[in-house]
Parts: structure tokens; C-alpha cells; sequence
């Protein structure tokens, strides 16, 4: 039988270039997804990847979606379970509304804790798996103007690391992954200097692409990093270093 993973976040960017590769890799696989019901569809069309909407941030919604999936996938626990979906905000800490830290803690913190709490029971009855959680290298090194962002991909390493020790005796694998500016719709939003600005402070001169953070995703899902947990790996091309 296949093995099976869920990945949220999982019609755009790291999400969608994970759920690709997984695919490609012979994974039968379910993505979550929010507000990209078109790009969903197409990544239905193209991989024959399961499309379930959902927001992470609502626990409820949540726990129908892993039920859902586990169900549809034929198994009862996901071999790999994928937490990508998140939001950015960047301002001064002091501009940040009530609203838009409760959106941001939601999805980039809330959403993982209500994955996690939903999805690793069954991967304990089962005595395997492997989790990967998509934080920052704001996450390891902190940010100015985007404060509350570092503060949840920072939460993310650590709920990731207490969680490698405290699933490692049932057999369940927990890393991070810690991108850097990565080419994707999330950094859309900066402008052509603040990108050309990054692109030189990041030692190989360039943007990351979501096809290398999914291949970094795939290899710690895999077999091949078998002996690998509670590890932050950074994808930034040396930016923290």
C-alpha cells in the first residue's frame, strides 16, 4: 500500500511544490487549502492529490479535515504529516492590531497545534511516521518589522523540538524546515528593491525557490533521514549562518 501524507497550506507555493514532489514520489496525498479553491482544483486535475478546504486556525474544521483524510486515503494514520499553511504581517510590533495578531498566531501557531493534536494519535497506535513543520529563518533569528511573524515560526521550532523528544519512543520523526526569502506569493508583496536588498545580504546572491524547500521537505519525510529529529534546517541560501 502507498504511503500517505497530508500537507495544509498545500495549493500554492511550498505547499503546492511539496505536494508535487510527494506525488512524484509515489505518496498518496491530501492538501488543505483556504481560499485558493482555483489553484486547488488545478493541483487536483494535475496531481490526483485529494483537495480538502479548510481553516487550520479553526480547530473544529480541522479535526473533520485529518478525519476526512485519513478516511478517504484508506489508512488510518498519515505516514508524513506536513504543516506548511501560514500568513506573514510585516509593520512595527507596536502597529499590530489585536486582530491581526489573533490571525497570525491562528494559522502560523494554532493551526499546527490543531494539525498535530488532530493527526498524531493515530500515528501513535501506529508507531511510526514523520512530521515536518515549515517555520523561518525569522523563526531562528528574528526580524525587525516582522515581529509577531518571527514569534509563532519560533513557537514552530519549539513545539517542534519538545515534540521530537516526546514522539521519538512511538516512532515518530518531528524536524523543521527554516526557508529563507523564498520565491512565492508570500513575498509578493515586496518591492523589487527590498528584494534586490535580500538577494544581497543572502550569501549565494538569489532567491530560494519552492521546488528546493520541497525537496528538503521530502528527504526529511523519507526513509533516507531515518535517524534524523528534533533538527531546524535551514534553507536561506547562508543567510543565518
Amino acid at each position: 500500500m502507498k504511503k500517505t501524507a497530508l500537507v495544509t497550506g498545500g495549493s500554492r507555493g511550498i505547499g503546492r511544490a511539496t505536494v508535487r514532489k510527494l506525488i512524484s514520489e509515489d505518496y498518496q496525498v491530501a492538501f488543505c487549502y483556504k481560499e485558493s479553491a482555483e489553484e486547488a482544483a488545478a493541483l487536483v486535475k494535475e496531481t490526483g492529490a485529494m483537495a480538502i478546504r479548510c481553516d487550520v486556525a479553526n480547530r473544529e474544521q480541522t479535526f473533520v479535515c485529518v478525519e476526512s483524510a485519513c478516511r478517504d486515503l484508506g489508512k488510518p494514520a498519515f505516514d508524513v504529516v506536513v504543516c506548511n499553511a501560514g500568513v506573514s504581517l510585516i509593520g512595527l510590533f507596536t502597529d499590530m492590531t489585536a486582530a491581526q495578531w489573533e490571525t497570525l498566531r491562528g494559522v502560523d501557531l494554532d493551526g499546527v497545534v490543531n494539525v498535530l493534536q488532530a493527526a498524531i494519535p493515530a500515528m501513535v497506535s501506529d508507531k511510526r511516521g514523520s512530521i515536518v513543520l515549515t517555520s523561518s529563518m525569522w523563526g531562528v533569528t528574528g526580524a525587525s518589522c516582522e515581529a509577531g511573524y518571527s514569534a509563532t515560526k519560533a513557537a514552530v521550532i519549539g513545539l517542534g523540538k519538545s515534540l521530537a523528544r516526546e514522539l521519538g519512543p512511538s516512532g515518530i520523526r518531528v524536524n523543521c524546515v527554516a526557508p529563507g526569502v523564498i520565491d512565492t506569493d508570500m513575498n509578493a508583496e515586496l518591492t523589487e528593491a527590498d528584494i534586490e536588498a535580500l538577494k544581497n545580504e543572502t550569501p549565494l546572491c538569489r532567491l530560494g525557490t519552492a521546488e528546493e524547500v520541497a525537496e528538503l521537505i521530502s528527504f526529511l519525510a523519507s526513509e533516507k533521514a531515518s535517524f534524523v529529529t528534533g533538527q531546524v534546517v535551514g534553507i536561506d541560501g547562508g543567510f543565518v549562518v
